[in-house]
């Protein structure tokens, strides 16, 4: 045995130092980049794949709804069984329908205001008349007892005057539904005296009101009622709320002339004269 491995050591020494010597370190050779990166890409990939929760199997509701839908036609894209949406003309008719009816028949541009178009009326005094007005027969749900020929301006501050005063002044006692009209358009002077100015009746922009009428048939007449102590509170609140839509505002204490009444009109005054 020691004569053999004398002899391996010997041809180990007559061996040339080239044929000994490794082709390079004996470190590991690195992998290309391209290998590493898809080694590594590999390994997170599987990864995920073990980490993702997995699908719950159908529930009984689930399988029983795919049977019943399993007849039905296949649904293109954008299609759905779910109800589509309401075309705007249908929620216009359902939800403004009323509101739509009562434009049909409204004037001065405001659908509170229902009458027709009168357009030019004239008179046969010097300054009377008016190049376009309407003739009102309601205002705010409330019916004049008579159409009443009026410009726009006379039509809104009427309209604003029943909203926000006469309805206000008489919720307590009832629903108002109707105004009684005492004048309306007339081509005449104030108060009927000759030689006396041209009254605002005359331009259109002056409306009578003797009465309202509440939704029991009861007439609170503004002659009668301005005497009751019940009656007059309510009168008197609807008489001052008119102060600001109108320029002219009398009432029973204005005058003789007015006792029965209220007087209002649109004036182009600076000032709002209320009496």
């Amino acid at each position: 045995m020691r004569l053999r491995g004398a002899t391996f050591a010997a041809a180990l020494l007559a061996a040339p130092a080239a044929a000994l010597a490794p082709d390079g370190p004996l470190r590991p050779k690195p992998r290309p980049l391209a290998e590493a990166v898809q080694a590594s890409a590999a390994a997170a990939a599987s990864v995920s794949a073990a980490m993702r929760p997995q699908m719950r199997p159908p529930s009984p509701q689930e399988a029983a709804l795919r049977l019943a839908f399993a007849g039905l036609p296949s649904k293109a894209p954008g299609q759905s069984l779910r109800p589509a949406l309401r075309p705007d003309a249908v929620i216009g008719n359902v939800l403004f329908k009323k509101r739509r009816l009562r434009r049909a028949g409204a004037v001065c541009g405001d659908i509170d205001i229902l009458g027709e178009a009168a357009g030019k009326v004239t008179g046969h005094l010097n300054g009377c008349g008016s190049t376009d007005a309407v003739r009102v027969t309601s205002v705010s749900g409330v019916a004049l007892s008579t159409p009443s020929l009026m410009e726009c301006s006379t039509a809104k501050a009427l309209n604003k005057w029943v909203k926000k005063g006469v309805k206000p002044a008489f919720k307590r006692a009832g629903e108002v539904v109707s105004l009684r009209v005492a004048a309306h358009y007339s081509c005449r002077t104030r108060n009927n005296r000759p030689g006396a100015k041209l009254s605002e009746h005359g331009r259109a922009r002056a409306i009578d009101i003797s009465g309202f009428t509440l939704a029991s048939g009861e007439t609170v007449s503004v002659l009668r009622g301005w005497q009751e102590r019940g009656l007059q509170k309510r009168l008197k609140k609807a008489w001052k709320a008119a102060c600001g839509p109108f320029r002219t505002v009398l009432g029973p204490e204005a005058d003789r002339y007015h006792r029965d009444h209220f007087h209002l009109d649109t004036a182009r005054r600076r000032s709002t004269y209320c009496r």
